[in-house]
């Protein structure tokens, strides 16, 4: 074995080590992910390309649905591709009739509640308006009076929701997934390291990525393949239909079966599959002579 060959076979092992390890808790996806970074180099330094697999910036330029977002993440998009910037927001003494008429004229159900230096101090939501009224409902008449009562005097620090659950702009869209679900959240303020608000994010711009046509899905799977297999995607062919990805036939290489269970991993991150259906057969191990 060349020297070069067997640097090519040491970041393999390594590649597999690191893999199998985050699926037992002892490594974390960035270190699959700098694993999978250097066998990349290395086959582009080695092979040429496979004529079918453009770069994911090259792709983004060409495809309707990609120009919307430019991705951060290797093959799936981060929360600062989905976000919005343009935010809606209050201080902490917005009274509660502004707050309700924001809501109503933005048609939104929620927005954070700034500091100085745009800080997030809290979410106020539309929950929290009905909260201060049910709070209320002992003084009933006091509500449709007309005059400045108790619950009109309230300010936004007064009904927020503090501290807010935030996000940062290069989390998964998959933990912002798991955020709003843990916590019954409809959007999440995405803040920097300081606690500034950069953007929000919320369940619909999460599920936008499952709008990306069948078409770029597979075009983005067939690179996953061509990146990972050192035999490249021959002998493995890629559907897509609805967002459901099925892998059929056999690896070129018997060296490339293990691999193949890493790129199944890797493709159910792309942005807008659903589920992958691995149905390849393991490549035949040449016989000993």
């Amino acid at each position: 074995m060349s020297r070069n060959d067997a640097h090519f076979d040491a970041m393999l092992r390594h590649l597999g080590a690191a893999y199998y390890d985050s699926l037992h808790g002892r490594a974390a996806q960035a270190d699959v992910a700098r694993a999978l970074d250097s066998v990349a180099d290395h086959l582009g330094e080695e092979f040429p390309r496979h004529p079918g697999a453009a770069s994911t910036a090259a792709a983004g330029q060409h495809d309707p649905a990609s120009k919307h977002h430019q991705h951060h993440g290797r093959w799936h998009s981060r929360v600062r591709d989905v976000m919005t910037t343009s935010v809606v927001t209050v201080d902490r003494i917005t009274p509660y009739k502004e707050i309700a008429g924001l809501l109503a004229e933005h048609r939104i159900s929620g927005m954070p509640v700034l500091t100085m230096g745009r800080h997030v101090a809290g979410v106020v939501s539309e929950g929290d308006l009905l909260a201060a009224r049910v709070r209320n409902t002992g003084g009933r008449r006091r509500w449709f009076t007309g005059r400045r009562e108790e619950h009109q005097a309230l300010v936004a620090s007064q009904l927020m929701t503090s501290p807010a659950i935030t996000i940062h702009p290069d989390a998964a869209l998959a933990t912002a997934a798991g955020l709003m679900s843990a916590h019954h959240l409809r959007r999440l303020p995405v803040v920097d390291p300081d606690g500034k608000l950069l953007g929000i994010v919320s369940r619909r711009d999460l599920l936008s990525v499952f709008l990306r046509p069948d078409a770029e899905i597979a075009h983005q799977v067939r690179e996953i393949l061509t990146e990972v297999l050192p035999g490249g995607p021959t002998g493995v062919e890629v559907a897509v239909h609805n967002g459901v990805v099925t892998l059929t036939g056999e690896p070129e290489l018997a060296a490339d079966n293990d691999l193949v269970q890493i790129a199944v991993r890797l493709t159910r991150d792309v942005d807008g599959v659903v589920e992958v259906l691995d149905k390849t057969s393991p490549a035949a191990v040449p016989a000993l002579r």
